[in-house]
C-alpha cells in the first residue's frame, strides 16, 4: 500500500469540487417500450442486469453524463458501478446490441475515461475495475500512477466473507498547487440483512480505524471520504449496525464531519426514498446537491435509466 501521508502545505486553505456517482442501472418493472424511453426499454435492463452488472454502459447515457460532467467541472470524482469495457470480449455476441460492447475494440477508452475525458487521470480498486477515481489532471494527479487509466491503482484489501476485491479504495493525489489530498471511495455492501450491515461494519472500520496496515485509509493530512456507503445513517439509526458506526464515527468532537446533508429532511439521492450518498471530511466544509433531486439541478439524463443521482460538492477548508 502506499502511505497515505503526504507533505506540503497541509494547513494551506483548499477548495475543490467533488462529485460521487454510483451509475448502475436501474430494474425497470413492467414492460417499457425502448422507443418510449430513448432506446432504453425493459428488455435493455434486463441484458443490462445479467451481462454488464447493471453498470452504465449505453453509449447515449454515457454521452449525456460526460455533458453534465463536462459542465459541473468537478475537481476530484468517485464512480462505482460502472461497466469495465475491457470485459467486452466475455459478452456473447448477442448481448452486445445498443451497448458499448457492440463496437468496441482493444484501446478504446473505458467507459470512466469516456465519462470525464482526457482531461482526467483515472484510478480504480484494487480486484474491482466497475469502481474509479477520477482527477482533474491541472488539480493534480494520483500518487504511484504514471498513466491516464491505472486499474488496480488505488490502495485497497479485500475482506474475506465480504465479497471479492477491495469495495474501499483510496488515493493520494499530489496537488498542482502543492501538498496532497488522500481521497476514499467508498462503495458498501449492499442489502439489508444482517449479514451486509456487517460487511458495512468492517468496511467503514477500514476507512476510518485500520485498512489493514494498522492505520485507518483516511490517514492522510487532509481526507476526502465519499462515495455510495449503502446506508442511511440518519433514517436507518438503531435498525443498521453499520448506520450506527457511521454516527459514532462523525459524532462530537470526531474530526470527520458530513459535509453532504443528513438526517430525515436530507434530499433523497437513491430512489427517492434515502440519503445513502454522502461526502465526508476532517478538513472541509461546503454544500451540496443531488441532479435531479435539488431544484434547479436537472439529471444527468432525461432516461429512466440510473436509481442513483449524482451528489455534487463545493468544498473549502474550514476555518
Amino acid at each position: 500500500m502506499t502511505a497515505a501521508c503526504g507533505t506540503g502545505p497541509a494547513d494551506s486553505p483548499l477548495q475543490l469540487i467533488a462529485a460521487t456517482f454510483n451509475t448502475g442501472t436501474t430494474d425497470i418493472s413492467g414492460q417499457l417500450a425502448p422507443e418510449a424511453n430513448g432506446g432504453w426499454g425493459s428488455a435493455q435492463a434486463a441484458t443490462s442486469g445479467m451481462y454488464y452488472g447493471h453498470g452504465l454502459a449505453f453509449p447515449p447515457v454515457i454521452a449525456q453524463v460526460r455533458a453534465f460532467f463536462d459542465g459541473v467541472g468537478p475537481d476530484v470524482v468517485a464512480f462505482q458501478e460502472l461497466f469495465y469495457s475491457g470485459d467486452c470480449p466475455s459478452i456473447p455476441a448477442e448481448a452486445r446490441t445498443g451497448f458499448v460492447c457492440e463496437s468496441w475494440k482493444e484501446g478504446d477508452p473505458t467507459v470512466a475515461e469516456a465519462l470525464l475525458g482526457p482531461g482526467y487521470q483515472i484510478a480504480c480498486h484494487l480486484g474491482k475495475n466497475d469502481k474509479c477515481l477520477g482527477v482533474k489532471k491541472s488539480f493534480g494527479s494520483f500518487r504511484g500512477c504514471s498513466s491516464d487509466l491505472c486499474l488496480n491503482g488505488l490502495d485497497g484489501a479485500t475482506l474475506p466473507g465480504c465479497g471479492n476485491g477491495s469495495r474501499i479504495g483510496r488515493g493520494v493525489i499530489e496537488l498542482t498547487a502543492g501538498g496532497s489530498l488522500t481521497v476514499v471511495n467508498v462503495h458498501g455492501t449492499s442489502g439489508l440483512s444482517a449479514e451486509d450491515a456487517a460487511c458495512r461494519v468492517r468496511q467503514f472500520a477500514q476507512v476510518f480505524e485500520d485498512f489493514g496496515d494498522g492505520a485507518p485509509a483516511a490517514s492522510g493530512a487532509r481526507n476526502l471520504i465519499l462515495g455510495d456507503f449503502n446506508t442511511d445513517p440518519v433514517r436507518f439509526h438503531g435498525g443498521d449496525a453499520s448506520a450506527d458506526a457511521l454516527l459514532r464515527y462523525t459524532a462530537g468532537s470526531q474530526p470527520f464531519r458530513f459535509v453532504s446533508p443528513v438526517g430525515e429532511s436530507a434530499e433523497p439521492s437513491y430512489g427517492g426514498l434515502v440519503n445513502i450518498d454522502h461526502l465526508i471530511s476532517d478538513f472541509a466544509e461546503g454544500s451540496c446537491w443531488s441532479a435531479g433531486i435539488t431544484a434547479g439541478h436537472p439529471p444527468p439524463t432525461p432516461l429512466i435509466h440510473f436509481d442513483h443521482r449524482p451528489l455534487v460538492c463545493s468544498v473549502v477548508s474550514r476555518p
